[in-house]
């Protein structure tokens, strides 16, 4: 029997990165068409699921290294009427891609710091690229897919070699906590309402 006749040793298509891979993505929000403007919630970004939860709905693009283009779908949190906890994630989840995003050290809480943490609407979020750390969960079916539940920030020892700041001349690691550092000028955004770090 040839190796087209009987499969019995080909490999199993997993097609999973591995848990716990620290990868270098961009996210996408696919639009879902609710907006809660007491809540923030503008720009058609938010979905509103069927029992009411709202969230984002992810789309994350890895854009370098051995998982290049690869596409990994997760849910970002924003209410559910069970509780505080779906969005209390979704906020911590936030909370380290901007840290990840703009190289701020989860312990800095100066105030450039915390202005770094400030959005103006969850378009902001839009194109927004961090380091993740992939992990492994599963589907509404039981089969196993890759998502995102955490950013990796600069106060991990890989972020600089994975962000590529580690061949920038004169790079080191945020101070802890680093609240004398001065806040860099972004330059001028070529897209009007986009920050600069969001292209």
């Amino acid at each position: 029997m040839g190796s087209w006749n009987d499969f019995n040793d080909a490999q199993s298509n997993t097609n999973l990165i591995p848990k716990g891979t620290l990868a270098k993505v961009r996210l996408t929000i696919r639009p879902g068409g609710f907006d809660d403007p007491s809540q923030g919630w503008t720009g058609g970004y938010a979905t509103r699921g069927s029992t009411g939860a709202v969230y984002l709905n992810g789309e994350f693009t890895v854009t370098e290294g051995q998982y290049a283009r690869r596409k990994i779908f997760t849910l970002i949190g924003l209410y559910s009427p069970k509780g505080p906890d779906w969005a209390n994630m979704g906020r911590s989840m936030i909370r380290g891609m901007l840290n990840s995003a703009r190289g701020i050290s989860d312990k800095d809480q100066s105030p450039q710091a915390q202005a770094a943490r400030r959005i103006n609407g969850l378009g902001d979020l839009d194109g927004i690229e961090f380091l993740a750390r992939i992990d492994v969960g599963t589907d509404a079916t039981g089969d196993d897919k890759n998502e995102i539940r955490s950013a990796v920030t600069p106060d991990h020892r890989d972020y600089a070699q994975h962000m590529g700041l580690a061949a920038q001349p004169g790079y080191h690691p945020p101070a802890q906590p680093a609240a004398q550092q001065p806040v860099q000028q972004q330059p001028a955004s070529p897209v009007p309402g986009r920050p600069s770090w969001a292209q």
